[in-house]
């Protein structure tokens, strides 16, 4: 049954409470307040939401089409408990100077559990200007964490997903165009080149591979994951649907389900295929344009039910000041997700 949110005053703090609706709808209120945040990334460990978002921050530096003014400089964890609660921010996890070998833009991050270890998988600018994906761990899911000293050898651009299969098997999914340079890599090489296909040709796609046991280390090359239109044919350049960033891999009643944001059209939208690697056929929109230029978002199982994380720009109207949203989700059996209609205000 879909649910409508509503912010109720109780005690002097907003709570967020849900009411039958027709359709699935977004949390009115941002997940947390006194801080800017995007790009969430999900996890339930013991019973906990565990949200890893980037850190939206005004610092001054020139907006351009290479998003340059999303200048993130650290990470902050949040967790949730129930949804009458607020989140709660952790602080800071990890900062942009403890981390050897990055010099700018903490960008999306996520992470993963192995044991009593948790990994954040970063990305961030290499001090040649190139996006790397970083790892680091922690004993704690709130961090502090502790970076590796060297970025993940051969991975390439921005927005790194991780997911864990049910054999155990780890994937990590990254990708990026534009400013996420995921137009710049050739054949596992950075070539500093933007490179896009033609209108007409194959568009580019997320990259996908498996990792090591321990999750520092890639355990294969990457590879891409093809996207289809729902005809079978790949996606074009030219087609809305292209992918654009932002990818998010889950496994839903036994499907894998690829969450991407689609760039030009300001969408959330899903495929779906039968293995982390792909192809992924296209199932249509999860979150119609909100508020702000950029989308991005993760999906997450909580207590035998499915709900997107996402941000807009609502309550600062600004594209590079963000805030963390909720909203649940309606899954069909074969693994497709219903439209979520936001709701959303300051």
């Amino acid at each position: 049954m879909s649910m409508r949110a509503a912010v109720v005053e109780l005690d002097d703090e907003r709570v967020t409470r849900y009411a039958p609706a027709d359709e699935p709808t977004a949390l009115v209120g941002p997940l947390v307040d006194g801080i800017w945040t995007a790009d969430p990334s999900g996890h339930v460990w013991d019973g906990t939401l565990w949200v890893y978002p980037s850190h939206d921050e005004d610092t001054g530096a020139t907006a351009d089409d290479d998003g340059n003014h999303f200048d993130m400089r650290d990470y902050h964890v949040l967790s949730l408990t129930s949804l009458d609660e607020h989140a709660v921010d952790h602080g800071v996890a990890l900062r942009l100077e403890d981390v050897p070998w990055a010099s700018r833009q903490l960008w999306a991050p996520d992470a993963a559990r192995r044991g009593d270890t948790y990994y954040l998988f970063f990305p961030a600018k290499d001090h040649e200007g190139v996006f790397r994906i970083g790892v680091a761990t922690s004993d704690d899911p709130a961090g502090p964490f502790t970076a590796q000293p060297e970025p993940l050898a051969g991975s390439a651009s921005i927005d790194p997903a991780v997911f864990t299969d049910d054999d155990g098997a780890t994937y990590l999914v990254t990708g990026g165009i534009l400013g996420g340079q995921l137009q710049r890599w050739r054949d596992g090489e950075y070539t500093g080149v933007d490179a896009y296909p033609g209108l007409d040709e194959p568009a580019l796609s997320p990259l996908v591979a498996r990792l090591s046991d321990d999750l520092l280390s890639l355990a294969e090359p990457v590879r891409p994951a093809v996207l289809l239109d729902e005809q079978g044919q790949p996606l074009r350049a030219r087609d809305r649907n292209r992918f654009f960033e932002g990818a998010w891999l889950s496994k839903i009643a036994g499907r894998y389900v690829l969450l991407y944001s689609n760039g030009d059209a300001h969408e959330l939208v899903h495929a779906v295929g039968d293995s982390p690697y792909g192809p992924f056929t296209y199932r249509g929109v999860v979150l119609p344009p909100v508020a702000g230029w950029t989308t991005h978002g993760s999906v997450v199982e909580w207590d035998g039910e499915w709900f997107l994380l996402y941000h807009d720009a609502a309550s600062s109207g600004r594209d590079h000041l963000r805030s963390v949203r909720m909203a649940r989700l309606d899954v069909a059996p074969d693994g497709t997700i219903a439209t979520v209609r936001p709701e959303s205000r300051a």
